[in-house]
């Protein structure tokens, strides 16, 4: 490249910089904050259990750097902190909207904790005012709960088909488990082969069912060749106050 070319190189450059310049300023200020402010913001919700208020409570501070400048992951983040926030999108909607998409998680047991179990098997919290107590309790050690959902299903399953319902199931420490079902009555069911247990028990149930009006209160399960069941004690009949002898004529 000759000396005249690099020159005239050199001033093309320099012309280029210069008109760059305000352009450059004018897109700064076009982009600015003030310039393209968010004025809506709409929640596509179920709203059961997070209000849309809720979510725009939480994301409004966010808003303040403008259309162009926002974080979308920050506010998305915003929003699935907040109780029962399961799945979250956000998106902006030219020029001037916010859209955020939120599922809730839709539980289906509570868990040792107070936390309840999603529908897709992950734990979540929730203020205890709004635990439904209607469902399932399960507990157990730490680790545990894929174990003790995998026997939940089996023993409601189980269950089921011989009218009784299961409301709770505990898992210890040392691996033993017991059942509670719906109308108080418990199961005993241990450590070991606690399924071949638990089916042995109700393979005879519809037997025991028939000879006995009342419900079982504590079944044990415990044993090599067999069970325990304790029955409700009858009622005992009040004594008769003595009666007071009347007055006879003399």
């Amino acid at each position: 490249m000759t000396r005249a070319n690099a020159i005239r190189l050199t001033g093309w450059l320099l012309a280029l910089a210069v008109l760059a310049l305000p352009v450059l300023a004018v897109l700064r200020g076009w982009l600015a904050a003030g310039q393209w402010p968010f004025k809506f913001v709409t929640v596509d919700a179920p709203d059961v259990h997070v209000p849309a208020t809720a979510v725009v409570q939480v994301v409004q501070p966010l808003l303040q750097k403008g259309f162009f400048a926002v974080d979308l992951e920050r506010v998305r983040a915003a929003v699935a902190a907040l109780p029962w926030a399961a799945q979250v999108e956000a998106r902006k909607r030219w020029p001037d909207t916010l859209v955020v998409h939120l599922r809730e998680h839709q539980p289906w047991a509570r868990w040792t904790g107070d936390r309840l179990i999603g529908s897709s098997g992950d734990l979540f919290a929730v203020p205890p005012a709004q635990l439904p107590q209607s469902l399932p309790q399960l507990d157990g050690p730490p680790g545990s709960l894929s174990e003790v959902v995998a026997f939940y299903r089996f023993a409601s399953t189980a269950c089921a088909q011989h009218g009784l319902r299961v409301s709770a199931v505990q898992l210890t420490a040392r691996g033993s488990y017991t059942l509670g079902l719906a109308d108080g009555a418990r199961i005993v069911i241990g450590r070991e082969h606690s399924q071949q247990r638990l089916a042995r028990f109700l393979t005879v149930w519809p037997q025991l069912a028939a000879r006995h009006p009342q419900m079982f209160v504590y079944a044990d399960l415990r044993y090599a060749n067999g069970f325990a069941v304790h029955w409700p004690q009858p009622a005992i009949p009040a004594a008769a106050p003595p009666s007071t002898p009347s007055a006879g004529n003399a």
